[in-house]
């Protein structure tokens, strides 16, 4: 087992953790909804753990809907009941790490809702950040270098101008594990730079001319190669 992996599954377990430690302070100070946990300072003193360990389970907790942070006030109970709670976040602690047909599945039904969505939402601004990630993706994948994050960076830019916070904040959570699973499985062939290149531009011309449908086909084209390597691979 490479290092690398060993130091991620460390990272979750100690995540994994503070969350059993979050659940378990929340049960014995009979906090409600609405109730306001310790600060990051104090939970990171109390459980002995590094803030960004702490800030990064409270946002995992956040994104299942079971805490609310508010900016300049703290972080809060979530308006549920201590019995939902309590389930969920023992649902939570019992997921797996996704692996890597699951991603992609999830990647390729999350993109071609979003691609659609950001060809009628798009801003000005958006498509200047999309055209922006383009641009880097097109000199990183020509000067022969590995463009998985850039490639990414595009999507994202994409999952953004689609206007739907929740799909934006799902593809920002999954986006980490896909950087690993494509350098690990090499997906990213250096031979498919060029292809990937015009792949590219063909969505962000679709998006540009706000047509939804040749948007979505663009991008489903785009999906077809790792698609057909995701089902291929054994």
């Amino acid at each position: 087992m490479k290092l690398e992996s060993i130091a991620v599954s460390d990272n979750v377990e100690l995540q994994n953790d503070i969350i059993r430690k979050i659940k378990e302070l929340i049960n014995y100070k009979n906090l409600e909804p609405g109730d306001k946990l310790p600060s990051e300072r104090m939970l990171s003193e109390k459980f002995g753990v590094s803030r960004g360990n702490v800030r990064t389970s409270i946002q995992r907790l956040e994104y299942y809907g079971i805490l609310e942070s508010i900016p300049q006030s703290g972080t809060f109970v979530a308006n549920i009941g201590v019995v939902a709670m309590n389930g969920m976040i023992d649902d939570i602690l019992r997921l797996k790490d996704p692996d890597f047909k699951s991603l992609v599945e999830t990647r390729i039904l999350l993109e071609l809702k979003t691609v659609r969505l950001a060809a009628i939402r798009r801003s000005e601004e958006d498509l200047e950040n999309i055209k922006s990630a383009l641009d880097a993706y097109e000199k990183v994948a020509l000067s022969g270098k590995d463009a998985v994050q850039e490639d990414l960076l595009f999507h994202l830019a994409i999952a953004k101008a689609s206007g739907n916070r929740t799909i934006n904040a799902f593809m920002l959570s999954i986006t980490p594990q896909i950087i690993i699973d494509f350098e690990k499985y090499h997906v990213c062939d250096k031979r498919l730079a060029q292809i990937g290149i015009e792949e590219h531009k063909a969505i962000y011309k679709a998006i540009k001319e706000q047509n939804p449908q040749l948007a979505k086909q663009k991008m489903k084209d785009h999906f077809s190669v790792l698609y057909q390597y995701c089902y291929n691979t054994k």
